[in-house]
């Protein structure tokens, strides 16, 4: 048999094998996928200004949301992912982002509630102004946060949108 008829079918075998495997496999999404507009229930909002300290001999704030999420499903979501995307209200592009895992490999089980999350944005206002007169300057533009999440495999949902408070936020 020429060898490369050889390594076609040992390749054919192999490729075979490996269906057979995984189709053997449980699955960890088993049964309909959850619509996390309807099995998440984001909770405790607060927005506002976090003050991050001096950045180049400048006083810094960056918008930040905190919350927790309760899983209003029949199924555990694992692992769970939230994503911010941080923009000024007059701006439709991307200011800043922030993503973490708010369920681990456990999952997040039916009726459960995560822990306190918080999200901050990289980017913020700098100023050698206080950064109580940062949130009055003329200048300052409002900031919204849109918050997603997706479990598994699964596509990224938006399960939340927020107006950024004009607050500064204690360390």
């Amino acid at each position: 048999m020429p060898v490369v008829r050889t390594r076609r079918l040992i390749l054919r075998v192999l490729i075979a094998a490996a269906g057979t495997i995984a189709a053997s496999m449980p699955s960890t999404g088993c049964g309909p996928a959850v619509d996390l507009t309807k099995g998440l229930e984001i909770q405790n909002v607060s927005t506002g200004w976090y003050d991050a300290g001096i950045v180049n001999g400048e006083n810094k704030i960056v918008p930040s949301v905190t919350f927790t999420i309760k899983n209003v499903s029949n199924r555990s979501l694992a692992p769970l992912q939230v994503n911010a995307l941080f923009r000024l209200v007059n701006d439709p592009a991307e200011w800043g982002s922030a993503f973490l895992t708010a369920a681990d490999s456990h999952g997040l089980a039916p009726g459960a509630e995560t822990p306190v999350l918080t999200m901050r944005s990289q980017q913020g206002y700098t100023s050698t102004d206080p950064r109580q007169d940062m949130l009055h300057n003329s200048h300052f533009v409002d900031a919204k946060v849109e918050l997603s999440a997706k479990y598994g495999a699964g596509q990224w949902t938006r399960v939340g949108a927020y107006q950024i408070g004009r607050q500064l936020l204690a360390h």
